[in-house]
């Protein structure tokens, strides 16, 4: 297949060189304002006559060489069967935005992951309805990979997940397509019935924040630290358990059931424990991933700016109380030095969803395609 990956970030280079080493055509595209990586992967293929190669190491292992590398969004997603947009919730927009104006009927797109809203915030971005069968945009509830980028054109996989890969499609209906697509390079991809399911079943909004909050004296402090197996105790995970209760409410309250954050984590593989505490403190698939350094980063600012917000929004629709959400908004609000909730960017209102109640909510996004 022709594949196009917007974005070169880790995960972005993880799906392109996974899918490169399955034996696709890919292309890899950035903004300009993003040419590190672009420029080192053009690099490194330029003296074969290549797009541009990555190395990787660990899950996913080997030299991937990919056809084109580089800024021209019209080149890079040419006559493509799949693309893939794997960037921070908040560049899902600037990428939408771009893709808008090249985009042609019967095109898959991909967000992965969806995190909060992804495939939403997309389809609105190229002016499409959720149900609208032009452009099937899918998402996935989690990146495949745990996965951090080492050097120019260098990455390093420390898990590809085989199993608890969720995804739903807009509209629906096309989920068992965009699997059909996926099933070489993600065979344990498992259909959620919409796009609701993904979102909360997307587990950095119960991790990340919690452990961030709690060590922030450590991430702004002038030592680094292990981020799970240093920076997960028995309180911290009380917090994560919490914040993960309410998320299952909310999930129940909505009729979109999902797995806990433990049994995602088991099912995944990263963890051998179904607990909050040691189980990610000792997770196989959490070793040796190291703490940010600074408070201005997505286990904040995605995940409580985007993420946590929209969850409670979620919530006060499905008439679920979130005082453990909302105060861990407030907080880190207080600690960031910024209201997150009067700034925020993912809202149920900026997906078009504002003012609708649960059964409207769910007929958005499960409209079928036409026969």
């Amino acid at each position: 297949m022709k594949i196009a990956v917007l974005g070169s970030g880790n995960g972005g280079c993880a799906v392109a060189a996974d899918c490169a080493l399955h034996g696709h055509d890919v292309r890899l595209f950035d903004f300009e304002a993003f040419p590190e990586q672009i420029a080192a992967i053009r690099a490194a293929g330029a003296s074969e006559g290549v797009g541009g190669v990555i190395q990787t190491t660990g899950d996913v292992d080997g030299r991937a060489v990919l056809t084109y590398v580089g800024h021209d969004l019209a080149r890079a997603v040419a006559d493509t069967d799949l693309v893939y947009v794997v960037a921070p919730s908040y560049a899902t927009q600037a990428f939408g935005d771009a893709y808008r104006e090249v985009v042609k009927p019967g095109r898959h797109v991909v967000v992965c992951p969806g995190t909060n809203g992804g495939a939403l915030a997309f389809k609105q971005a190229l002016g499409l309805e959720p149900g609208d069968p032009t452009v099937v945009v899918s998402e996935t509830s989690t990146l495949p990979y745990a996965c951090r980028l080492t050097g120019p054109a260098r990455l390093h996989v420390f898990l590809k997940l085989d199993d608890g890969l969720f995804l739903a499609s807009l509209p629906s209906g096309s989920a068992e397509e965009a699997c059909d697509l996926l099933g070489d390079v993600y065979p344990g991809v498992i259909v959620y019935q919409n796009v609701f399911q993904t979102i909360l079943q997307n587990g950095n909004n119960v991790i990340h924040p919690a452990v961030s909050l709690l060590n922030v004296a450590r991430i702004e402090g002038p030592d680094g630290f292990l981020f799970y197996e240093e920076g997960v105790t028995q309180g911290v995970g009380r917090l994560m358990q919490a914040v993960d209760q309410e998320r299952l409410a909310i999930a129940e309250a909505l009729g979109t059931p999902i797995l806990s954050e433990p049994a995602v984590g088991v099912q995944q593989g990263y963890m051998t424990e179904e607990n909050y505490d040691t189980a990610y403190s000792r997770a196989p698939g959490f070793l040796g991933i190291e703490a940010q350094t600074t408070l201005e980063h997505r286990y904040l600012t995605e995940d409580v700016g985007y993420g946590l917000i929209l969850l409670t929004e979620l919530a006060q629709v499905a008439g679920v109380a979130t005082p453990v959400m909302d105060a861990l908004i407030t907080v880190v609000s207080a600690v960031l030095g910024r209201d997150l909730r009067q700034n925020a960017q993912r809202t149920l209102d900026s997906l078009g969803l504002g003012g609708l109640g649960p059964s409207e909510l769910l007929a958005a996004v499960e409209v079928r395609p036409s026969p």
